[in-house]
């Protein structure tokens, strides 16, 4: 089965301005804006079916894009345990070894969530899934040929599915930077993706 998976991150908010771990926020007034904007221009691309992550940042896109999305628990956000919520700076100042090890041991998990690894097999695992038919979105059709999925994710699923489609090395994920609203897609079926590189809407 041949799939299309178009994965757009959350448009801007408080975490991404402040670069805090897995930050549940709703959006920031320039994010409302720029995701308006994004859909009055009619930038986002038609899907068969289309998703979201659970997080608040996802869903309230998905809404300011105008898709009647689903949430997908399975498109969830890298859990990063105690760290969650927190802002880089204050976790690297206060568990510098921690963030040290995190940060060079793609199977650490200093914060008690998941590790780098878990969360890039965890991504990987449903793109195969959806691409396999064994698994579907919810509102996809069971083994329909060519299906168009469009996601709203947020930006560590985004690069965790590139590492997997691409079998990139896994510390590859330190090195791929994902924009609010970037629109990132990936074609093919389980083993064999090609991607067209994240490009930004509005």
């Amino acid at each position: 089965m041949t799939v299309r998976l178009m994965l757009i991150a959350p448009a801007l908010n408080p975490g991404v301005r402040e670069a805090r771990f897995a930050h549940d926020a709703p959006l920031d007034t320039a994010g409302v804006r720029g995701a308006a904007a994004v859909a009055a221009a009619g930038e986002v691309p038609a899907a068969d079916v289309y998703a979201h992550g659970p997080s608040e940042p996802c869903r309230q896109t998905a809404e300011v894009l105008g898709l009647a999305a689903c949430a997908e628990p399975r498109f969830g956000d890298w859990d990063l345990g105690r760290w969650s919520g927190r802002r880089l700076s204050e976790v690297s100042a206060a568990e510098p070894e921690a963030v040290s090890e995190w940060l060079a041991d793609p199977s650490a998990v200093p914060h008690g969530g998941e590790s780098l690894l878990q969360l890039t097999a965890r991504v990987g695992d449903l793109l195969d899934a959806t691409a396999a038919g064994t698994v579907q979105v919810p509102g996809s059709t069971a083994g329909a040929a060519g299906n168009r999925v469009l996601a709203v994710v947020e930006p560590a699923v985004v690069r965790a599915a590139v590492v997997h489609a691409l079998a990139l090395p896994v510390t590859a994920f330190w090195r791929l930077d994902v924009a609010p609203l970037g629109l990132t897609e990936l074609s093919g079926r389980a083993g064999r993706w090609n991607l067209r590189c994240g490009r930004p809407l509005g």
